[in-house]
């Protein structure tokens, strides 16, 4: 697999990446939050391993991000943090698994080939449909030349719509693969924040072409 490791601590970071490395994973490493971000939106990874505690910016708020633009992608919490409350917030926030340190290697390693089994195919990072150009990995739309920035969350739900064109995804299916939220009382926020995705990348925000309503279902993709 590809793995992406953020830890702060050098001496763990370049132990971890020696383990991974020797069980035949290729790693790319950061040590503070902000650099850890710009790689995991920019770059396509198998799994990403956070700290929790990193200077620059949260392993937490990495893996939020992270979830909301890349839905599929396994998030690893590894932390000296062992609350169960830390633990519930971890998972609640995206985590697909939680480590506790200290940790044996044999344990880590067995842990990373789980989440190996759940790692997608390659996502697609450039795409153009309807006159508007995404540039997943950068964030942006084009179209007629004028470039407009997206939020994570937008790409999130813009990569979900598009992995399962041809079918409907439910508002609370992408509430709960993008916001990592569920309710059904909380669905409202998914068609709150299509109408402001629709004004970024439709030609006519009032006729979407992209973005279809499905009624009584969700949403899909349009692709007209």
């Amino acid at each position: 697999m590809r793995i992406l490791l953020v830890e702060d601590e050098p001496t763990l970071r370049l132990g971890l990446v020696d383990l991974l490395s020797g069980d035949g994973h290729h790693v790319e490493s950061a040590a503070e939050g902000t650099r850890g971000l710009a790689l995991a939106l920019s770059e396509s990874f198998d799994l990403i391993v956070l700290d929790w505690m990193l200077p620059g910016l949260p392993g937490i708020e990495i893996c939020r991000r992270v979830r909301a633009a890349r839905p599929g992608v396994p998030i690893m919490m590894l932390t000296a943090r062992g609350d169960e409350a830390d633990k519930v917030r971890g998972l609640t926030d995206g985590a697909d698994d939680y480590v506790t340190k200290p940790f044996s290697a044999k344990e880590l390693l067995a842990r990373v080939r789980v989440m190996g089994r759940r790692a997608p195919q390659a996502q697609l990072e450039q795409l153009s449909v309807d006159g508007a150009v995404f540039d997943f990995a950068r964030l942006t739309v084009t179209r007629n030349g004028h470039v407009q920035e997206l939020a994570p969350r937008e790409v999130g739900m813009l990569r979900l719509l598009h992995e399962r064109a041809g079918g409907v995804v439910s508002r609370a299916e992408i509430l709960e693969k993008v916001f990592g939220q569920r309710g059904d009382l909380q669905t409202r926020a998914v068609d709150m924040a299509i109408a402001v995705l629709r004004k970024k990348i439709e030609r006519d925000a009032g006729l979407p072409a992209i973005i279809v309503s499905i009624k009584g279902a969700g949403y899909a993709w349009g692709n007209r």
